[in-house]
């Protein structure tokens, strides 16, 4: 896409633009719940670079997995979040806001660009949401991370009922 292209108002509508479907969201890997809300905000727990056959994207960011890839992946992470959100609300088109993202990569020790990485995930969220998706956000380093996955990031949006 060029930055003259428009996409459509809703969020539902941009993901269809953008040629992306929503897989079923994944399910937890233990003993919680992929999202839970609270008053006006939906608090989404952590999720992977799973692809819908069930395999993982895993490996050390900087050590065997290079930043393009790894953004990638946090960007299949997104999709994931997308559709654990589609799931719990319908639509996302009751998305009010992205409030914030916390990323973490399974990082080298000498690992330094977690939040190039972690773009992939917060471009994704721009993409569709548009100035809903602008969120405030962490992206650090892990030593690791559950079934050696690359990335696991959490959300926090507002909705809309």
């Amino acid at each position: 896409m060029t930055a003259r292209t428009v996409l459509p108002a809703s969020p539902e509508a941009r993901l269809a633009a953008l040629g992306l479907t929503l897989p079923p969201a994944p399910e937890p890997i233990a003993n919680f719940v992929p999202c839970r809300r609270v008053g006006q905000l939906l608090f989404l727990s952590g999720q992977g670079p799973v692809h819908p056959d069930g395999t993982l994207c895993t490996g050390k960011v900087g050590a065997g997995v290079d930043v393009a890839s790894a953004y990638d992946h946090a960007r299949l992470t997104g999709v994931n979040l997308l559709a654990v959100m589609r799931e719990a609300l319908g639509s996302l088109d009751r998305v009010e806001a992205v409030v914030k993202l916390l990323g973490m990569v399974n990082a080298a020790p000498d690992f330094g660009e977690h939040p190039k990485v972690i773009n992939g995930c917060s471009d994704l969220m721009m993409e569709v949401f548009g100035a809903d998706g602008i969120h405030a956000r962490s992206a650090v380093g892990v030593g690791s991370l559950p079934n050696r996955i690359t990335v696991e990031i959490e959300a926090i949006v507002a909705v809309r009922d």
